[in-house]
């Protein structure tokens, strides 16, 4: 007999649209008045400057816009920094994108983002909750914006750390990184259960701090999965880290638990910090 499915994930609907357009805003503010040079710049993704991130945001809106995917000039599957069907598509918006100027590129950005806060904000509640596929199996379209928020939020950090021009408290404090947070939150389980094997009976708390601060909190019960409090008893495993540089190992742009401190059983708070990356 078939598990039943999970619950389609309702959320507020002008609360995620808050963040993603927020973020929206961050990165057209960060690309303006950039040179050529700065478009070029290497980024933390394995073979991507930052032109090739914004033409990446601007491929996976116009798919959801319902604009095709372009071909390729060549074979992306076989670049070495490709590694699926997702990238594949990404790779072929990057490079059918790669010969436009940085301010070209950044003129159709704000075009395109237009266009989607438009049918975005015109959209009813109902289609809003209504189940699609997501990247991360059937759920509401509001889940997938909210997934939305975190990838162009990551990648706003990635561009960031290119140029050297990290976010300031104030800009970390808006809706879009609280989002991203919300979002990274729901893949923990898997994270300290799956990926890090904390043992049957482990309580986990991964305590950020800094602008992001919030305590994340995972039982592991014959499964791992998220829950608000231990029920008075202290977590068997304890880590702290800053929460800019946790969604940097969680995103696998970071491969150093430099700046996290372990506490409780070690082990298992440091096998866990070692497979904080489930991103694909």
């Amino acid at each position: 007999m078939s598990s039943p499915a999970p619950p389609v994930t309702e959320l507020d609907k002008s609360d995620v649209l808050s963040g993603l357009f927020d973020t929206w805003d961050s990165l057209d503010r960060l690309l303006t008045g950039l040179s050529e040079q700065q478009w070029r710049t290497p980024t933390p993704l394995p073979g991507w400057c930052v032109h090739n991130v914004i033409a990446h945001i601007i491929g996976t809106e116009s798919a959801l816009h319902g604009i095709s995917t372009p071909d390729a000039d060549v074979d992306v599957s076989a670049l070495a920094h490709v590694r699926n069907d997702v990238g594949v598509a990404n790779e072929c918006w990057v490079r059918r994108l790669s010969a436009e100027s940085g301010a070209d590129l950044q003129q159709r950005f704000r075009k395109l983002t237009a266009d989607r806060r438009k049918s975005l904000t015109d959209m009813s509640v109902d289609d809003w909750n209504a189940t699609t596929l997501t990247p991360v199996g059937p759920d509401s379209y509001g889940r997938f914006m909210r997934i939305r928020v975190f990838d162009c939020w990551m990648h706003e950090q990635d561009i960031r750390d290119a140029l050297d021009k990290p976010a300031a408290d104030a800009e970390l404090a808006g809706p879009a990184a609280r989002l991203t947070l919300d979002e990274m939150v729901t893949s923990m389980g898997f994270v300290v259960g799956k990926l890090g094997k904390a043992p049957d009976g482990s309580r986990v708390a991964i305590e950020l701090t800094g602008p992001l601060a919030r305590t994340i909190r995972v039982a592991v019960d014959g499964r791992a999965k998220l829950v608000d409090d231990f029920g008075g008893q202290q977590p068997t495993a304890a880590i702290r880290v800053d929460g800019v540089l946790f969604t940097r190992l969680a995103g696998g742009r970071a491969d150093t638990a430099g700046g996290v401190e372990l506490g409780g059983d070690r082990e298992v708070a440091s096998r866990i910090v070692e497979h904080l990356n489930y991103t694909i």
